[in-house]
């Protein structure tokens, strides 16, 4: 299928969203979830998988349906085409704070591999598919990092990443060692690893796990200040039925539930 070429505009700053404007027969696929508003001349239409094989008969959607559900993601995607004679356009959001980075996948090679639920939205004809890790020892130590996107195509896809992001450009057997879980997305010449600690006071006092990414150069590589699981695991453990402070102004209120005193003595455990 031949790629949509489109025009785009990302607004706000730390809760961003990208506006896509379509020219009439273009097409843009969404997330599910991922939608903020669309003009009225838009069609909305709910795919197998996403939506790259929709010529390609009832097991390429399959297929296309299955890669998705091994990656976590929900088993249909939607397609927004322009039915009208002149440009509309249609916004997603970001589902929590942080930066919607766009992705020519032309200037890539064809291939961008991401975290599996880096993805946002993307122009009619990138395909979605599962990137496994070639070693052993990233899939069964990998956490995260193990089952990750892989986006192919020449067009535009637009990921998310939670809080601040980093672009490093890696030389030739340069190394970078990152928790794995800030990982959001690489060029498919960067070697990916997972490397063990080292020390087992480190990984358990050290409250950073037992395992770092390590990336390889040459390649690029995006890297986020605050993945999803960091900051929900935050909340959660601040929430009243884990001890957390239902007064969090309040010295009192912390000691009441808990939640400060096991601050204290438990300390940052990132």
């Amino acid at each position: 299928m031949a790629m949509d070429v489109v025009d785009y505009e990302i607004k706000g700053s730390e809760m961003q969203f990208v506006e896509v404007e379509l020219d009439p027969g273009e097409a843009a696929v969404g997330e599910a979830g991922s939608l903020m508003f669309m003009e009225a001349g838009i069609g909305m239409d709910t795919v197998f998988g996403d939506g790259s094989n929709q010529g390609g008969g009832f097991f390429g959607k399959l297929l296309g349906a299955g890669k998705r559900l091994i990656t976590g993601e929900s088993l249909f995607t939607t397609v927004y085409t322009n039915n009208a004679p002149g440009k509309q356009r249609v916004a997603f959001a970001a589902p929590y704070p942080g930066k919607i980075i766009p992705m020519d996948l032309r200037q890539m090679g064809g291939m961008l591999v991401c975290q599996k639920d880096a993805f946002l939205c993307a122009a009619r004809g990138v395909s979605l598919g599962i990137y496994f890790q070639q070693k052993l020892s990233v899939g069964f130590f990998g956490g995260e990092g193990f089952i990750m996107q892989k986006l192919e195509g020449d067009g535009l896809a637009f990921v998310h990443a939670g809080g601040t992001v980093v672009k490093r450009e890696l030389k030739p057997g340069e190394t970078l060692l990152v928790d794995t879980g800030c990982v959001v997305a690489f060029t498919p010449n960067v070697n990916f690893e997972i490397q063990y600690v080292g020390k087992i006071k480190t990984a358990l006092f050290g409250g950073e796990g037992l395992f770092f990414a390590k990336l390889s150069g040459p390649g690029t590589v995006w890297l986020q200040s605050l993945p999803f699981s960091r900051l929900a695991s935050r909340v959660f453990a601040a929430a009243p039925q884990m001890g957390g402070s239902r007064e969090e102004g309040s010295v009192l209120g912390g000691f009441a539930t808990g939640g400060l005193l096991g601050s204290v003595l438990g300390g940052d455990d990132e």
